[in-house]
């Protein structure tokens, strides 16, 4: 159930970075499509934070568990602040705030993959 929802969060992820990056060039702001992209990226977000919250139980090997779920607790919090940022900047530069979150969530996202893959369940 993992790798599904995490590939699900990097494509929705990857949505939002590439459709930043768009916005950037063309010196668009945020719009009601970005919002709605960063509604999807957040609701997979908490359905991964729900299910790490249930499947690290079952990680092996010292605090790879523990650290599959800060990243899982954490990823959730990221979207809403750089969209927020965006929101409040009214430069193209604010798309550049979008990307770099969209990075994160995205290295975050599949950190847990490899954690999961590594030390979960064979």
């Amino acid at each position: 159930m993992l790798v599904p929802l995490t590939t699900v969060v990097l494509v929705a992820v990857g949505v939002l970075g590439v459709m930043a990056m768009l916005y950037m060039l063309i010196d668009r702001l945020v719009d009601d499509g970005m919002l709605l992209v960063t509604a999807v990226v957040e609701l997979s977000l908490l359905v991964l934070a729900v299910t790490c919250a249930f499947a690290q139980a079952k990680v092996t090997g010292t605090g790879q568990g523990a650290t599959m779920l800060a990243y899982a607790l954490t990823l959730p919090i990221i979207p809403p602040i750089v969209v927020f940022i965006a929101l409040k900047e009214k430069t193209r530069w604010a798309m550049g705030v979008v990307i770099a979150g969209a990075f994160t969530v995205g290295v975050m996202a599949y950190r847990i993959l490899q954690i999961w893959d590594l030390h979960g369940p064979a």
